[in-house]
């Protein structure tokens, strides 16, 4: 069966389709052999099974509010997903709702606990509303507030444009080099977005330095003319390339901290494989704290430690230099 699109939604200033590639609208199952559901229908099944797991209720009023379907559609919708999943779902005349069974086993989509984690950062960094989720009554949520970065969206608007057609493009930035300290106008080849947790960057080949660096969107004052390509995104060997990083806990703290931190990152034999980008190498290396780690006195404050050290330090050293 054909995996259903969703509608458009913002997140980080930028326009991403379908949904699901970022929340938990993911298609698992089959509907029957020989069923055939439009696009329209599956969504709704979907929102059916997303409000029964994450909700724990729906009723036909959700339904009608969020796709702005009749009455007798939604009841359509509900009994169809009896149908389909009669072991997921029973009705509760008491709330006058529908609400999961104790045999409840998502088939519709595949809950990711990460997804509707970032739906809430999302929601609480206020770059996306209510009515971009399924969700229905939201949790409250914090998130640290961070002073936004600027970023202009006819420069990410041309920035997309570049990469999609294979472009150059001329950037007016403001660098922080000493050897640079006055913005200028200067030729890049984009072909990739970075984001280190705090700040995006593009990945560029640079006219100037003719090899492959990032340059950080709000540094970039503004846009000019568009040229011929400078290199092909395979020849960055730093993007395409991964470095596996071994992370094990810190063996200075406890022997029971020690397991709690293994629980956390989800160990497998007290150590984990995180294939990292060489080019996002020196970002990874600062959000975690592994540049620090051997001069803090807590062990706590840097719960993870590199097991392939002398490895990890050489690719390092390279995508540094």
């Amino acid at each position: 069966m054909t995996r259903p699109a969703d509608a458009y939604i913002f997140y980080m200033g930028l326009k991403i389709r379908p949904v699901k590639k970022l929340f938990a609208y993911m298609w698992g199952g089959d509907v029957g052999e020989g069923t055939k559901l439009s696009r329209g229908a599956e969504r709704r099944l979907e929102f059916i099974e997303f409000r029964l797991f994450w909700e724990g209720r729906v009723n036909r009023s959700d339904i009608t509010t969020r796709f702005g379907v009749s009455v007798p559609q939604a009841s359509n919708d509900l009994s169809r997903y009896q149908e389909l999943a009669p072991a997921n779902i029973q009705y509760d005349s008491r709330e006058k709702c529908y609400v999961p069974a104790g045999t409840f086993s998502p088939k519709f989509l595949k809950p990711n606990a990460g997804r509707y984690l970032a739906q809430l950062k999302g929601l609480a960094d206020e770059v996306i509303d209510i009515d971009d989720t399924w969700i229905a009554e939201l949790p409250a949520t914090g998130s640290i507030p961070i002073p936004s970065r600027r970023v202009e969206p006819s420069l990410l608007r041309a920035l997309v444009s570049a990469m999609r057609r294979r472009r150059s493009l001329d950037i007016h930035y403001h660098s922080m080099s000493k050897d640079r300290p006055e913005s200028m106008w200067r030729r890049i080849t984009p072909h990739a977005f970075g984001f280190d947790g705090l700040r995006w960057h593009v990945r560029a080949y640079c006219g100037i330095r003719h090899q492959f660096r990032d340059f950080l969107l709000s540094r970039c004052l503004g846009v000019g003319d568009e040229g011929e390509p400078s290199a092909e995104p395979g020849a960055d060997y730093n993007w395409v390339t991964r470095f596996n990083v071994v992370l094990v806990p810190n063996p200075m703290l406890s022997l029971a901290q020690q397991e709690t931190i293994g629980v956390d990152y989800g160990m497998t034999d007290g150590r984990i494989v995180v294939p990292v980008r060489r080019a996002l190498l020196y970002y990874f290396n600062k959000r975690l704290r592994l540049d620090v780690a051997k001069h803090l006195d807590r062990p706590e404050e840097t719960p993870v430690v590199v097991e392939n050290r002398e490895d990890y330090d050489n690719v390092l050293a390279e995508v540094t230099a």
